[in-house]
C-alpha cells in the first residue's frame, strides 16, 4: 500500500506539472517543464521500485561459486534484487561450519529476514530465531518442524522451512537414464548417507529407472555416513567411486553429492577417453552442463542432464512473500507442480526423449504416480 500511494502521488505530480506547462507563458518552455516532470517521475519510480525488505543470506560451506547448491541460491537472491528491489548481504561459514549461529545473528541484526542455505543451519536457526522474534528466518532443506509435539508444528512463528520434492525430479532423470543406457546398468553416488535427505534422491532415481525397465541394475554408493557431512566436498572420492562403477559396467551415473560430484564428471571423461566408449554423468541441483563448463568446458559433453532442485525459486518466493507480508512458518514445499524441481535439456542430449520425460512429469503432477522417498521400496535389476 505504501508503494501504491507513493506511485499515485508521483503520477498526480507529473500530471500537474504537464498541465501547468501547457498553460504557461513563462520564459521556460512547456517542453522544458515536461522534461523536468519526466525526470522527476523516473526518479520517483526508481524509489518506488526499491523494497523495504532486505535479506541476510548465509551460504553453506563454500559459498557463492560452488557450482551447485549455493550458486542456485545466489540466482534466487540476484533475481529478488533485480525484480523486487530487495537489498541483500551474503556470508559463508568457516571450513568447519562452527560459526553458523554467529553469522545468522549478524544477519538478523541488520535484516528483517535471514536465510540459511542447507539443513545444517536448522538447529542454529531455531535457536537464533527464538532470540529474535521480530526477524523471520528460512532454512533450505529442513521442514523446521518440532516433532516432539503431536501433530508436528513449526519450531517458531518466524521460522520457515524451504523443502523440495527431490524424489520427483530424481524420478525424471531416472527415466532419462533408463531410456539412454546401453549397458542396462546405471549408478548413483550420494554425498552423505542415512539422515533422510539424500535417500530421497536415490529412491526417486531407482523408481524412475524401474518405471521404464525394472530389469536395469542400479548400483549405489555413498561417500560418507552422517554425521560426517564432508562427503559433499570430496570430489576425489567421488571420482574413485565413479571410475569403479564405470569399470564394472555402468554407463550412466547420477550424483547427489554437491561439489563432490565434479569428480564424477571427471571420471566420465577419463573413462570415455581411455576406453573409447562414451559414458555419462547426471548432475544435481543446478544445470551442471553450465556450471561444470565454468570449470572445464571439456566436461560438458558428459553431462546427460541434471536434476534441477530450484533453490533459486524457493529463495525468490520466500523473499517475495516476505515483501508482501505473507511469510508462512513451517514447511514451504516446492515440487513438480510449481517447477520446484525438474530436469535440464542443455546440451541437447535428451532432446529425443523429452516427450517421455514430460509424460512422466504429467503423471506425477496428476497424482497418477506417487514417487517413493525410501530406496528400499524400489526393486531394480
Amino acid at each position: 500500500m505504501r508503494k501504491q500511494s507513493k506511485l499515485l502521488l508521483t503520477l498526480l505530480a507529473v500530471l500537474s506539472l504537464i498541465a501547468a506547462a501547457c498553460g504557461s507563458d513563462a520564459s521556460e518552455t512547456a517542453t522544458d517543464v515536461v522534461e523536468e516532470a519526466t525526470e522527476a517521475a523516473d526518479e520517483a519510480m526508481e524509489e518506488v521500485a526499491e523494497s523495504d525488505t532486505s535479506v541476510g543470506l548465509v551460504y553453506d560451506i563454500g559459498g557463492r561459486g560452488d557450482l551447485s547448491f549455493n550458486d542456485s541460491a545466489a540466482v534466487g537472491l540476484d533475481r529478488a534484487d533485480s525484480e523486487l528491489g530487495i537489498a541483500f548481504s551474503e556470508a559463508s561459514p568457516n571450513d568447519d561450519g562452527s560459526n553458523r549461529a554467529e553469522l545468522l545473528q549478524l544477519a538478523a541484526d541488520a535484516n528483517p529476514i535471514v536465510i540459511g542455505v542447507g539443513f545444517l543451519f536448522a538447529g542454529d536457526a531455531a535457536a537464533v530465531a527464538a532470540e529474535n522474534p521480530d526477524t523471520n528466518f528460512a532454512v533450505i532443506d529442513d521442514a523446521m518442524l518440532n516433532f516432539d509435539v503431536d501433530p508436528p508444528a513449526p519450531v517458531g512463528d518466524n521460522v520457515a522451512g524451504l523443502v523440495f520434492a527431490e524424489e520427483q525430479g530424481s524420478y525424471l532423470v531416472g527415466v532419462a537414464a533408463a531410456l539412454k543406457t546401453e549397458s542396462n546398468q546405471v549408478g548413483f553416488i550420494g554425498g552423505v548417507c542415512c539422515f533422510g535427505l539424500i535417500e530421497k534422491f536415490e529412491a526417486g532415481f531407482r523408481a524412475g529407472v524401474a518405471s521404464v525397465d525394472p530389469s536395469i541394475e542400479v548400483v549405489a554408493e555413498y561417500i560418507t555416513d552422517a554425521p560426517d557431512f564432508d562427503g559433499f566436498n570430496q570430489p576425489d572420492r567421488a571420482q574413485v567411486i565413479a571410475t569403479t562403477m564405470y569399470e564394472d559396467g555402468a554407463d550412466i551415473i547420477y550424483h547427489a553429492a554437491g561439489g563432490a560430484g565434479n569428480g564424477m564428471f571427471q571420471a566420465a571423461k577419463d573413462f570415455s577417453e581411455d576406453n573409447g566408449s562414451k559414458v555419462w554423468g547426471i548432475g544435481v541441483d543446478s544445470d551442471q552442463f553450465n556450471t561444470i563448463g565454468a570449470v572445464d568446458e571439456s566436461l560438458q559433453e558428459y553431462v546427460l542432464t541434471s536434476m534441477l532442485k530450484r533453490v533459486d525459486v524457493a529463495v525468490f518466493e520466500i523473499l517475495k512473500a516476505q515483501d508482501a507480508g505473507t511469510f508462512t512458518a513451517g514447511p514451504n514445499v516446492y515440487d513438480l507442480s510449481v517447477d520446484g524441481v525438474g530436469y535440464s535439456t542443455t546440451g541437447g542430449f535428451v532432446d529425443d526423449i523429452v516427450d517421455d520425460l514430460e509424460a512422466a512429469k504429467a503423471s506425477i503432477v496428476a497424482g497418477d504416480v506417487v514417487v517413493p522417498t525410501d530406496p528400499t521400496e524400489v526393486t531394480n535389476g
